[in-house]
């Protein structure tokens, strides 16, 4: 499953920033599901492929994505899935199931974080810690496309505390440190 994933990520995707994005939620996706014990395989592919049509089509994000899932053989819980990320954002699609709710809080976070580690003498995330991206998080100035109202909005839909959300992030996102560049 997680090679057909990346291989219709880097057929839509040639951008390495935006691969490396999809391998991070990937990570993340896979870190929840191994908690709430799901398929680990289905919610990373879904972490892998949730930006899949950005590159290609930035002003069609999650409306151009369902064309080409179903052309790659995935079926529609799956495309909901992928899509309900965008919710109230570009798409209407809401996540109902608590594997589309984490895709929904962590996508924003899992470039605060990257950004966050980017700033560290190490640029790793290794020795990151959650009061250094909470620090990040209230510095608004500070990777300004991230949606805050989004990942406190996320945080809460998972009944989480946004310190929680931030370290199980951080947490996922060292187990592909060198594959993501941090």
């Amino acid at each position: 499953m997680r090679e057909k994933a990346i291989s219709v990520l880097r057929e839509y995707n040639k951008n390495e920033a935006l691969i490396r994005h999809g391998l991070a939620v990937e990570a993340v996706m896979r870190f929840f599901a191994v908690e709430a014990g799901e398929d680990v395989d289905y919610w990373g592919a879904v972490g892998l492929l949730h930006d899949v049509d950005y590159e290609m089509y930035p002003d069609e994000h999650c409306k151009k994505a369902p064309e080409l899932l179903r052309a790659a053989g995935y079926d529609n819980p799956f495309i909901h899935a992928v899509i309900s990320h965008g919710h109230g954002l570009v798409v209407d699609a809401e996540p109902t199931l608590y594997m589309e709710k984490v895709l929904f809080a962590i996508d924003e976070l899992t470039g605060l974080i990257g950004a966050t580690a980017l700033m560290r003498p190490s640029k790793s995330v290794m020795d990151i810690e959650v009061k250094s991206v909470k620090k990040k998080f209230k510095d608004k100035s500070f990777a300004a496309g991230v949606n805050r109202a989004v990942i406190l909005q996320g945080s809460k839909n998972i009944n989480m505390e946004l310190d929680d959300v931030i370290n199980k992030c951080i947490l996922g996102m060292r187990i592909v440190a060198a594959e993501i560049g941090l």
